[in-house]
């Protein structure tokens, strides 16, 4: 058996305790590679308890036990890291928690600070560094800290304070990024959450001023995105400014 072979054998054993694959791993027995698949579901069942600590204190660690194994199960590593095995636990709590939304929120939640605190350093744009920007082809760039989803339940709230968990009386958004070595959460309005990942997508001011008159009509549009286009740059949040050259 060639090392590639082999190599793509015991992972099959690892990954899926298949005995055919444990069969033709020649040299090796049974309780031997039960040995390394143990230690295997051990290291990756740790590393969501300490990537998730808060929520495994919300379930309960039995609970958290037993979604951490169906979601070694589900999704094997797909990365050179552990650290970024944790990405996409919170889909997994949303699978087995359906009618419990706020488990796999806050999951999000915990994740999403965890990696805006280390994603890639971003100097955040002046007020000053717009004043003779042409608005009409200017491009925004928000910072690469930032992370956004919809949610159900008060999870922010929750978060911050504790307490019971209940559903919004209207969904919103989670807005997580950096602003110097602290990350933020802050719950946000549908509206802008789309903004945001207008801005994201685009880039364009104008196109967001098109959008939000669409939504509040123009003179209300405009006002809401001068208004939040100051508060992004007050959280840094907006940490560059390009002008699209006109074709």
């Amino acid at each position: 058996m060639r090392l590639a072979e082999l190599q793509r054998e015991f992972r099959a054993w690892l990954v899926e305790a298949s005995p055919e694959a444990a069969a033709r791993v020649a040299g090796l027995d049974h309780p031997g590679l039960a040995v390394y698949q143990n230690n295997y579901r051990a290291q990756l069942v740790g590393c969501l308890e300490v990537s998730y600590p808060k929520t495994r204190d919300r379930i309960g660690s039995e609970a958290f036990l037993n979604a951490a194994i169906t979601h070694i199960d589900a999704c094997p590593p797909h990365a050179w890291t552990l650290d970024a095995y944790a990405e996409g636990f919170d889909g997994t709590l949303e699978a087995i928690f359906p009618e419990h939304p706020d488990v796999s929120e806050l999951a999000w939640i915990e994740h999403a600070l965890a990696t805006a605190f280390v994603a890639a350093d971003a100097t955040p744009l002046a007020a000053a560094d717009l004043a003779a920007l042409d608005w009409d082809h200017a491009r925004l760039v928000l910072s690469p800290a930032l992370r956004m989803r919809e949610v159900t339940t008060n999870a922010e709230r929750v978060w911050h304070d504790g307490g019971d968990a209940a559903p919004l009386a209207v969904p919103a958004g989670l807005v997580v990024w950096r602003q110097d070595y602290t990350s933020c959460l802050r719950e946000v309005s549908l509206l802008e959450l789309e903004a945001l990942a207008e801005l994201q997508c685009d880039g364009s001011f104008a196109a967001l001023c098109d959008l939000l008159a669409e939504r509040l009509g123009e003179e209300e549009g405009v006002a809401q995105a001068g208004a939040w286009l100051a508060e992004w740059i007050g959280s840094a949040l907006i940490v560059g400014a390009d002008v699209e050259i006109p074709r």
